[in-house]
């Protein structure tokens, strides 16, 4: 008899214990971000209250891997929704023909026009403006005995050694809007030879653009090329320490975008939620994280968020030039 109850017991423990999900037998919809921690959690927190009937996964994934798994994958990669992916890559990604066409489908009007300024601008709907600063820890920079930089030359002097943090243009495309405006700015040959002076002083090339921010928060790094959406969020949340600099080059800054995978655009729930990214949830997020232009006739105010930001010269942001950029990356 105490055999029998212990079996049972077992059984009910196992039967207990299967996830929920075992049973979960809603549609699932995948998508595929680098976005912040941050606006996952907000999303999610949308999709949870909009999208009850569907399993709406969220799967965060860096930049480059994005597009290098879904070009792989083609129409059958279980991702249906590319949410906030920078244009270069959503480029490459519509060049190798796994993007859906969505210029048929969306009224593209209520944009602004620059966000349409791209190669694959068919086959994506824009979704933030990211504008980028040098951001500094001020106490780091007070144990470390050293001035506010005034300029991007002013990083190369070796009492910066190891305390600088970029993200890697191969990786992020908050590394590659840095890289792009500086060659803009100073030329292709002179902009090769900064970043190969900055070396010796960078902390680390960072896989993803928050990697920055997150090196002056924890007070590894003291001046990071960083996202201001990323350090005003840290700032509003009493990280009084970060301030945001602009030298004389301006901000630069990166468009992104949301995209359905080939093939996905004829299952009705992913059109549904595509459908909510963008007569809402883009208006609604730029409102509360990402307060630089997408929309027209949309301004938001955000506190500490920077005003009339002079933006940096980001010409040629195309996919061919930024291969043939990339490819001259050697740090």
């Amino acid at each position: 008899m105490k055999k029998f109850l212990s079996v049972m017991a077992s059984a009910l423990l196992l039967a207990v214990c299967v996830p929920f999900s075992a049973c979960d037998n809603r549609e699932k919809i995948l998508i595929y971000t680098s976005c912040e921690d941050y606006t996952m959690e907000y999303l999610d927190e949308c999709m949870k209250k909009n999208f009850p009937d569907y399993k709406v996964e969220i799967e965060y994934m860096a930049t480059n891997n994005i597009a290098a798994r879904v070009i792989e994958e083609g129409e059958s990669s279980d991702c249906d929704i590319i949410f906030a992916q920078e244009y270069g890559y959503l480029a490459q990604m519509a060049n190798a023909g796994v993007l859906a066409k969505l210029a048929d489908l969306y009224d593209y009007s209520v944009y602004l026009e620059d966000t349409l300024e791209s190669d694959a601008k068919d086959y994506l709907l824009p979704a933030l403006r990211v504008g980028g600063g040098v951001i500094i820890n001020n106490n780091v920079l007070q144990r470390e005995r050293l001035e506010k930089p005034t300029s991007y030359s002013d990083l190369l002097d070796e009492k910066y050694k190891g305390l600088v943090s970029m993200p890697s243009p191969k990786s992020s495309g908050t590394g590659y809007m840095f890289y792009l405006s500086l060659v803009n700015e100073m030329g292709e040959a002179a902009a090769l030879e900064y970043f190969d002076n900055l070396t010796p002083n960078v902390l680390a090339y960072t896989t993803s653009g928050s990697g920055p921010v997150n090196a002056l928060v924890s007070r590894e790094a003291a001046v990071g090329f960083g996202m201001l959406s990323q350090a005003v969020e840290k700032i509003n949340s009493g990280v009084n320490e970060l301030e945001i600099l602009f030298f004389d080059e301006g901000a630069p800054f990166n468009l992104y975008g949301n995209a359905i995978v080939k093939g996905k655009e004829n299952r009705s729930a992913v059109k549904e939620v595509m459908d909510y990214l963008y007569s809402t949830f883009t208006d609604a997020v730029c409102a509360k994280f990402y307060p630089e232009p997408v929309l027209k006739d949309k301004q938001y105010t955000l506190p500490n968020f920077p005003k009339n930001i002079n933006y940096s010269d980001m010409k040629n942001n195309t996919l061919t030039r930024k291969e043939d950029l990339l490819a001259k990356w050697k740090n």
